[in-house]
């Protein structure tokens, strides 16, 4: 694995004044998350871009489905209104890393092929074509460390927590500044941090970019969990949480 890569969390979302993001440096081992902001403040894909053209090396890690469950595209394509469906709605609506997700730590993610998320998927696809008509630079999924250049992968950061052991809900509502308070405290053992927080403690969505960016070190450190089924996640997309 190479020395240094630039980490881009984005805590993603339909609008882009909700869109969380925090930027750090995952350099020998040690995770500085050096900085963190919101769409209220800046434009998302201008930051973005100024992060990555800052960069060598440079991973995405980004809070939303980067794909749908095979089954549910595979049924619908031969659907005809009124139609019955000869399907299973854990399989058509969910994907196996959600299934896995469920199974493993209890926690399950929203359904991309049920829930308003899949708007929020939409809209972070569009992101990185955004992204790659500014840059000029193609951002493929990652699939292990050996990449070069820029690539991105899937995160959660309710599973990070809940996979930590902390508080996995409650946080992001606006009576919750003291939850927050607690989980950046603990994110400095984790990492190096910047000093002024008052983005992050106010704005969980800035939080959670944050979180972003440490699931994206767990990913570098090897220390999340991968897919079994390779082929079906690179159908279906696969979030990256620690073991």
């Amino acid at each position: 694995m190479m020395a240094s890569y630039t980490i881009i969390g984005i805590d993603c979302a339909t609008d882009p004044k909700n869109i969380g993001l925090a930027c750090g440096l995952w350099q020998k081992g040690r995770l500085q998350i050096t900085d963190v902001t919101n769409g209220q403040l800046h434009i998302p894909e201008e930051i973005v871009t100024e992060w990555i053209s800052n960069s060598e090396n440079c991973l995405l890690a980004m809070d939303a489905p980067l794909g749908w469950p095979q089954e549910f595209g595979h049924t619908l394509a031969k659907h005809t209104a009124g139609m019955p469906l000869q399907a299973e709605s854990n399989h058509f609506f969910r994907r196996e890393t959600d299934r896995f997700v469920q199974r493993t730590f209890g926690k399950v993610p929203l359904d991309v092929g049920a829930d308003r998320i899949a708007r929020t998927a939409l809209s972070a696809l569009r992101l990185l074509g955004t992204l790659f008509d500014k840059t000029g630079i193609p951002i493929p999924l990652a699939w292990n460390t050996d990449f070069s250049g820029v690539a991105a992968i899937e995160v959660y950061p309710a599973g990070t927590l809940k996979a930590s052991h902390m508080q996995s809900s409650a946080y992001k509502r606006t009576g919750q500044r003291e939850t927050r308070k607690q989980l950046l405290a603990w994110l400095t053992t984790e990492a190096d941090l910047p000093e002024n927080l008052s983005i992050p403690l106010e704005d969980a969505d800035a939080l959670d970019a944050m979180l972003c960016v440490l699931a994206g070190a767990d990913f570098l450190a090897g220390r999340a969990y991968h897919p079994t089924n390779l082929a079906l996640a690179q159908k279906e997309g696969w979030i990256w949480i620690r073991k």
